[in-house]
């Protein structure tokens, strides 16, 4: 039997970004916990500022019953002498009965005791309580408080509790709080508790009292207006999909209204003001022809026909904000960058200050520059003043400004754009999707810092481990490896990193090594045995492994490469044991089979190949010859000279292979 069950558990204002950071948790966990229970059923999840709430259309009245069925030991381990041992005493307490009502059962020719019973369904009016005090408590929220004299936590306190389960005897008490057939809507329609006689009046209640409580529905609403205002004033607004989440979460009853204010603040960086709109003020920012203009966008969650008094009084905390942006920009142009000033400025403990971090990159960038054949007092300057901006008022005030105001002081201040660009761009990329930097000068700068931040913090022994990453090392990485292959820069990474660090405390470069190689098998997308084939074959420079994978991959994806494979797998088996000169004595060849193939062999691996694809081809159509070879050349002859010959010349051939990869590595 099932009947609609309602649960609202009304709290003080949810903090919008928690809530959103677990909300797929939340879910599921009440998921587990109907399954934990026998009563696993479809739902809704409901969230507004002021409630949580679980609608479920059938849930069942009563669990289902269910059988135990439990085998317990052997009858001669149960019992010794007619006496019962531990292991029989343990099973019956595991059974929750005195051993007297166990049984016993044959179970392949062996007497075992045995438990059956059938276990009653209880309830689930009975076990709601329960049900939900585990819930709440499963909300992994990172801070918590407690009110009154409770001991227990939550995000923000409970105030009322509902539970509509009709026909069934609900007593539910959770933080002190008893399940009553009440609802508060929306402040603005009314402060006083509503009583509610039904779901369908709960539902119409808030609805009509200013409480929209699909999160999805608020949603569209906003997006809606927002369409309305586009069309309306001619205006495009940047909808932050982030920003979108925390206004729907803030909100019960949202309206998007466009308000303004005074155009002397457009000559900030759009970046400051849209920073100072988004972060303390939760706005949209508005934009006409691509650029930014004075106007922006709150989603009020005000209950009134007349919006005026929400506009006004928004504009009129949005104008202090805009005030200091532009008092700090002012100020921190007057005071010029500096990487003295940041010297007090602390990178990590063990590594020094940003000063110091700077002073390291800009060893790094030295040797790029060399390698790359680069301007190295561009890249010194840009490395001078790359973190100088965390020194301003702005950057203290915003942090996701960094690089971005150094980017705009450095033009201000007549620098060389492509250093303020470099500036801009030395975080790039963000993230596996993001940008790159968009000039080789601004890709060293990016190079550099990553570079130092990752040998920085292996030398202290702050190296990933399993799935932790606090310091975004493999993100680093990641981006090391984007950039390396975008500008074809040469990058070996066994050699540049045993180059670069005598510029950290001793540590063991190999397992940088080995750290870069399981980023490359991440950033490289191919079958993994292709990878492991290249890099056996010893190849470390990134820029190379990508082009050599890319060649090997091609080919084994073509048809007809399993055929291929098995003669050049044979070749690799009979080389794997023959090590030292490989030198081929070609008087000794008695076989006309011998001389076709070695012949071929020395033309292809004297030739010149403009791509790794073009010789691995050449190599492949060895083929035939070898097939030949083999039907007609006994290679493991008695004669130890014509066998080492001939081991020779087939482990030229591999030994050719592997110049690019290693053919026994490959898995197809």
């Amino acid at each position: 039997m099932f009947k609609p069950l309602l649960i609202e558990i009304g709290v003080e204002e949810l903090p919008a970004l928690p809530l959103l950071k677990i909300l797929k948790d939340i879910k599921k966990s009440w998921s587990d916990i109907l399954e934990e229970n026998s009563l696993l059923c479809q739902f809704d999840f409901y969230y507004t500022p002021r409630r949580l709430v679980l609608w479920h259309r059938e849930f069942p009245v009563v669990q289902s019953d269910r059988e135990v069925e439990l085998w317990g030991p052997p009858i001669e381990i149960a019992y010794k002498d007619n006496t019962p041992t531990q292991a029989a005493l343990s099973f019956a307490k595991k059974c929750g009965v005195e051993l007297e009502k166990i049984g016993t059962k044959v179970k392949g020719g062996k007497e075992f005791l045995y438990f059956h019973n059938l276990i009653k369904g209880k309830r689930s009016s009975s076990l709601l309580e329960g049900m939900l005090s585990k819930w709440l408590k499963s909300m992994p929220f990172d801070k918590m408080m407690r009110w009154g004299s409770l001991s227990e936590e939550f995000i923000r306190p409970i105030r009322w509790l509902q539970i509509r389960f009709v026909g069934e005897d609900v007593n539910v008490e959770l933080f002190g709080v008893k399940n009553q057939d009440i609802t508060y809507v929306h402040r603005m329609a009314s402060f006083e508790p509503i009583a509610i006689d039904g779901y369908q009046a709960y539902f119409y209640e808030l609805a009509t009292n200013g409480v929209m409580l699909h999160q999805d529905k608020r949603r569209e609403k906003i997006l809606n207006d927002l369409k309305m205002i586009e069309k309306d004033e001619g205006v495009s607004i940047d909808v932050d999909s982030a920003l979108l989440d925390e206004v729907v979460a803030m909100t019960e009853n949202p309206t998007a209204l466009l308000g303004s204010f005074d155009k002397e603040f457009l000559e900030l960086p759009s970046e400051v003001i849209i920073a100072s709109m988004k972060e303390h003020q939760r706005y949209f920012p508005v934009f006409v022809d691509g650029k930014l203009t004075n106007k922006f966008v709150v989603v009020s969650n005000a209950l009134t026909q007349d919006f005026s008094k929400v506009i006004e009084g928004n504009e009129r905390v949005l104008r202090p904000r805009l005030a200091d942006a532009m008092f700090f920009y002012k100020n921190d142009l007057a005071n010029k960058l500096s990487s003295e000033k940041l010297k007090t400025i602390g990178f990590m403990q063990g590594l020094g200050s940003m000063y110091d971090k700077v002073q390291r990159e800009k060893k790094i960038v030295a040797l790029l520059a060399e390698m790359y054949g680069l301007d190295g007092k561009l890249l010194e300057r840009a490395i001078e003043l790359s973190k100088a901006d965390l020194a301003t008022e702005m950057v203290n005030e915003f942090g996701s400004l960094q690089g971005i105001m150094g980017y705009y002081y450095a033009k201000a201040l007549g620098e060389d754009e492509r250093v303020a660009l470099a500036i801009k761009e030395q975080y790039l990329p963000l993230g596996e999707k993001s940008e790159l930097p968009t000039t080789p000068l601004s890709a060293v700068v990016a190079l550099a810092n990553k570079i130092d931040t990752i040998m920085a913090l292996f030398s202290i022994g702050k190296i990933p481990t399993g799935s932790k990453d606090p310091f975004a090392l493999r993100r680093a990485a990641n981006g090391i490896i984007r950039i390396v292959l975008k500008y074809q820069f040469e990058f070996h990474i066994k050699t540049l990193f045993n180059r670069l660090s005598a510029n950290y405390k001793e540590f063991d470069v190999t397992l940088l090594e080995q750290f870069f190689i399981e980023r490359i098998y991440k950033t490289l997308k191919v079958n993994r045995s292709i990878i492991t084939a290249v890099l056996s074959g010893g190849e470390r420079d990134i820029v190379k492994l990508a082009q050599k994978v890319k060649a090997l991959s091609s080919i084994v994806k073509s048809d007809g490469f399993d055929e291929l494979f098995s003669t050049f797998k044979r070749v690799a088996n009979i080389s794997k044991q023959i090590s030292g000169n490989l030198k081929v004595d070609e008087t000794l060849f008695e076989k006309e089979e011998e001389k076709t193939l070695y012949n071929k062999f020395k033309k292809i691996n004297s030739a010149s190949y403009e791509s790794y694809e073009q010789k691995l081809n050449a190599l492949f159509s060895l083929k035939p010859e070898l097939d030949s070879y083999f039907d007609n050349v006994m290679v493991n002859c008695e004669d130890e000279k014509l066998k080492k010959n001939r081991h020779n010349t087939i482990a030229s051939i591999y030994l050719a292979f592997k110049m690019v990869a290693d053919i026994k590595e490959i898995s197809v």
